[in-house]
């Protein structure tokens, strides 16, 4: 087969974060497949079709994008942050497996990005330099009991956590919860960053401690990752800078 299927990462907001190599790829497509607002985020042209689409059609969205490779087009299917990272690549791949036996023969490329954890992990300091975890809060696709379990071992673990869509307004229970359940599981005032669109013009980004944060500190464009017991802040006239360290007691 003769067309290109590459699943890119369109970085966290801010377009000097997208990797060359998603660039090129953008720049030979002739089809981007994606998100609404993640589409937007690429200019129209002269020889590309943009296909926009809602939320919750992801493994629609996957087989349009096989279909249209396996005619010979080069598809980009976008994402924010990185592709592989809760986004579309595992979408695609789930298609692909459950697809035509002659869409395996297609180049499929997945092409990296920066993801929000990285980003607002690096905008704070190093809140991430250690062991941690990330968790996909919505539970959209999983139970609420698979994210009480994965919280509550991942407390145990002592891991730094990365929270991905906490809240939004279809779902504003659950980061209440999880708050709630973090809270009363760690039982201490350690850090909790609250970073909101990170790299764009709007980004905000807040340190508390635990025990004073509130489920209204976040919503769907926010980033919240909590330390772990070893997670410090430093103090200065500038701000102040988050970091867990790579040595030391405990770890």
């Amino acid at each position: 087969m003769s067309g290109i299927l590459s699943i890119a990462g369109l970085g966290p907001g801010d377009e000097a974060l997208i990797t060359p190599e998603v660039s090129a790829a953008l720049a030979e497509a002739t089809d981007v497949i994606g998100y609404i607002p993640y589409v937007a985020r690429v200019a129209p042209r002269a020889g590309l079709v943009l296909h926009p689409s809602d939320n919750r059609v992801e493994l629609d969205r996957a087989a349009l994008a096989l279909r249209l490779a396996a005619e010979g087009r080069r598809v980009v299917v976008v994402s924010s942050g990185d592709p592989g990272v809760f986004a579309m690549a595992a979408a695609v791949f789930e298609a692909l497996e459950a697809g035509p036996v002659h869409w395996r023969d297609l180049d499929i490329r997945v092409l990296p990005g920066i993801t929000a954890m990285l980003a607002a992990s690096a905008r704070a300091g190093a809140p991430l330099g250690h062991d941690f975890c990330a968790i996909n809060l919505s539970d959209n696709l999983k139970p609420w009991a698979t994210i009480d379990k994965r919280l509550r071992l991942a407390v145990e673990a002592d891991f730094a956590m990365a929270f991905y869509n906490p809240r939004s307004k279809s779902r504003p229970e659950g980061f209440a919860r999880a708050l709630a359940l973090l809270q009363e599981a760690c039982g201490d005032a350690r850090p909790m960053l609250f970073a909101r669109a990170v790299s764009t013009p709007q980004e905000e980004l807040r340190i508390v401690p635990l025990n004073r944060a509130t489920p209204e500190m976040a919503d769907m464009r926010t980033m919240v990752i909590l330390g772990s017991s070893q997670t410090r802040i430093i103090e200065r006239p500038s701000g102040p800078l988050l970091y867990t360290p790579r040595s030391g007691a405990g770890v």
